[in-house]
């Protein structure tokens, strides 16, 4: 670390962000059971301790689950909010937990798809979606899986920090999301990435393809980098096990006839992929991000706009 970043992260405003680290440390070394039991807590309270997020979840879901009624909605609402709270204990099992637990909670359905196409001798781009507890499912594939990871900046220089120190000591490596050029020699070198393109990046290398009916802005890449290398693109999602007794790692078949050379309809396809996967574990998915926020010319946008504190100044 250089030492113009170790002030930074080291300075007085960073403190309280030291502190929930801190704290978070310390809830991944509590007893598995006793742990995911701070997450609920953390995610019950955030429905009132976070109005503006539990906003976005409502809006989401009634986007994209319409055939909900008003009661099924709201209990959706509270299971999801309690399992973001548990996902974020979550990566603090991740980056700190005992290896053994690690290796023990995974359960591996679909690994011939992956040992198949890497007999064939090519690259794999594991297709994956941002269900909650992503962190500490990441590192369960680690125990099967070596693979590279996209990586995306934080803009708290303190998780920047953490995020990508365990990143770095846990994984094959992390690339920087814009980073092609990488990512295309390591698909190249039958490297396995893992890439997840259900975020609204905005729209820079993005077109306006339907998920869950609505239009969102979708990138692009996945296509782009498999027209380069010929990587195989393997499905493969991460959800806690009704059972309490770990997670279940699922990857499915890879994509036949992909890319198609006509973008939007390559992005139709990987979000009804991401669609199906998403509406059979709705309560783990991160409805907490503002998928539609960038929108088509014209529309309007779906979320309610967040109240900044003005400062006020003396007279």
């Amino acid at each position: 670390m250089s030492e113009r970043r170790a002030r930074k992260i080291y300075a007085a405003r960073y403190w309280s962000s030291w502190l929930g680290v801190g704290l978070l440390r310390c809830i991944a070394c509590l007893p598995f059971p006793w742990a995911l039991a701070v997450g609920d807590l953390l995610g019950r309270l955030s429905y009132y301790l976070v109005p503006y997020r539990r906003r976005v979840v409502e809006a989401n879901l009634a986007l994209c689950l319409p055939d909900l009624n008003v009661a099924e909605r709201a209990a959706l609402v509270r299971q999801n909010l309690r399992f973001t709270g548990r996902g974020l204990v979550e990566v603090g099992i991740a980056w700190w937990g005992n290896p053994t637990l690690i290796h023990r909670l995974g359960h591996f359905e679909g690994l011939e798809y992956l040992a198949q196409a890497l007999s064939e001798g090519r690259g794999v781009i594991l297709l994956g979606a941002h269900f909650t507890p992503l962190e500490l499912t990441g590192r369960i594939m680690l125990t099967q899986i070596p693979f590279q990871v996209i990586y995306r900046e934080h803009r708290n220089p303190v998780i920047e920090h953490c995020m990508r120190e365990n990143r770095r000591r846990h994984y094959e490596r992390i690339v920087w999301r814009r980073d092609l050029r990488s990512l295309v020699r390591a698909l190249r070198e039958r490297r396995v990435i893992w890439y997840p393109p259900d975020q609204d990046y905005g729209r820079p290398h993005s077109v306006f393809a339907p998920f869950f009916g609505i239009p969102a802005a979708t990138l692009t890449a996945t296509a782009r980098l498999v027209r380069l290398t010929g990587a195989a693109v393997i499905p493969i999602y991460g959800t806690a096990r009704k059972s309490g007794d770990g997670y279940t790692i699922r990857l499915y078949p890879p994509l036949w006839d992909f890319p198609s050379g006509d973008d939007k309809q390559d992005a139709t396809r990987l979000n009804a992929v991401l669609e199906t996967a998403i509406r059979r574990h709705p309560e783990q998915y991160y409805w907490v991000h503002r998928r539609f926020k960038t929108r088509p010319d014209g529309a309007l946008g779906p979320y309610p706009i967040r109240r900044r504190k003005r400062l006020r100044h003396k007279p």
